[in-house]
């Protein structure tokens, strides 16, 4: 059977193809990397040190099969350098503080990384004319919250509550703008894409449901859960990933594809917090409990939310890939080979290749 991935995107359309990655160094960054050299693509990445310790970027094997370049999304003159280096024809903006809770300790630095960083990058865009297809890769907090139980689509009002959500709104309205100013006319296909919360292996990120609960499996502790009873549209990382290169490939080729995209799980994988925990403890075994430790005062963060995913599908007979369960199952499987000191290298490509079918 043909894998459902490879009726999303072609991998030939990629190989050979020059591509930046921002934020390359991250969790998704790093995931993304890794198909695209697979696919035979050359990689330029712009990113900061990976911002964990450990970190997937440093284990996954992709910065000897790259460019790798260490600088600040907000250092517009280092940004640049790199750009004008790579001469890339496919951008990916995945640079971000991503952290909602961080957003609150530090919203000057949340609203440059994730507001100006977003002008550099379209800046650089904008003025080197070897680029013909972008995709900023936002959030699904973007918009403005109702706690509705219904999905947002695409055409409701951007304004995120907290500043690492409205900073990602502002990215949207950014890129929006620069599409109207610069690209329309340019031969430049822009979209944004609006992904759900991912989970996967190799993210050891703070303030994460899924890394919390393999640190504390880790360390013999039962795990903490903030906010067991909140609704999120929970996707393994492969899941957007897909997603993107196939809007880059299709908008690359025909610039009417080119818009605004909400990427996000089927209605029965929007789970609660407490529900997704309850899947990792089935599949991590008996050693996995957890207890909830809601916060009074905390700094608020969403109850409620659900994409509306019908333009995706519609646009592109789109549709998920793995439910819920099985995506758990993989962020167990890849775990344990790592507390393990497996191999990381060939469990990403074994999930990646399950994922297309093979």
């Amino acid at each position: 059977m043909e894998s459902v991935v490879r009726l999303m995107f072609d991998n030939e359309f990629y190989r050979g193809k020059r591509v930046f990655v921002t934020g390359h160094t991250g969790f998704k960054g790093t995931w993304l990397c890794r198909i695209l050299i697979h696919a035979g693509a050359i990689v330029t990445g712009y990113s900061l040190e990976p911002p964990t310790k450990p970190d997937l970027f440093s284990i996954s094997g992709v910065e000897n099969k790259m460019t790798s370049v260490i600088g600040d999304i907000r250092d517009l003159e280092r940004l640049q350098k790199a750009f004008q280096a790579a001469q890339p024809e496919l951008v990916f903006h995945l640079a971000a503080q991503p952290i909602v809770r961080d957003s609150y300790k530090s919203p000057r630095y949340t609203y440059e990384t994730n507001v100006m960083g977003t002008v550099n990058i379209l800046e650089c865009v904008r003025t080197s004319g070897s680029t013909k297809s972008v995709l900023n890769i936002t959030t699904d907090k973007v918009y403005h919250n109702n706690e509705w139980a219904w999905g947002y689509r695409e055409n409701e009002p951007l304004d995120g509550f907290d500043p690492y959500s409205n900073s990602k709104s502002c990215s949207e309205l950014v890129t929006h703008s620069y599409i109207n100013s610069f690209f329309q006319n340019a031969g430049i296909a822009v979209s944004t894409a609006r992904a759900g919360n991912v989970i996967g292996g190799g993210d050891f990120a703070n303030d994460r449901i899924v890394p919390d609960c393999v640190r504390a499996v880790m360390n013999g502790k039962s795990i903490g859960v903030r906010n067991p009873n909140s609704v999120r549209p929970y996707q393994h990382v492969l899941e957007p990933l897909a997603v993107y290169l196939m809007i880059a490939e299709k908008q690359y080729k025909d610039s009417s594809f080119a818009g605004s995209y909400n990427v996000g799980p089927d209605e029965c994988d929007c789970i609660t917090t407490g529900e997704l925990v309850d899947l990792f403890c089935k599949h991590w075994g008996s050693e996995a409990v957890w207890e909830n430790q809601a916060e009074a005062g905390a700094p608020h963060e969403a109850n409620f939310l659900k994409l509306d995913c019908s333009k995706l599908k519609s646009t592109f007979g789109w549709k998920p890939r793995w439910h819920i369960d099985e995506c758990m199952e993989m962020v167990c499987r890849f775990s344990r080979i790592w507390l393990a000191d497996g191999d990381v290298e060939a469990e990403m490509d074994a999930e990646i290749r399950e994922f297309e079918g093979e």
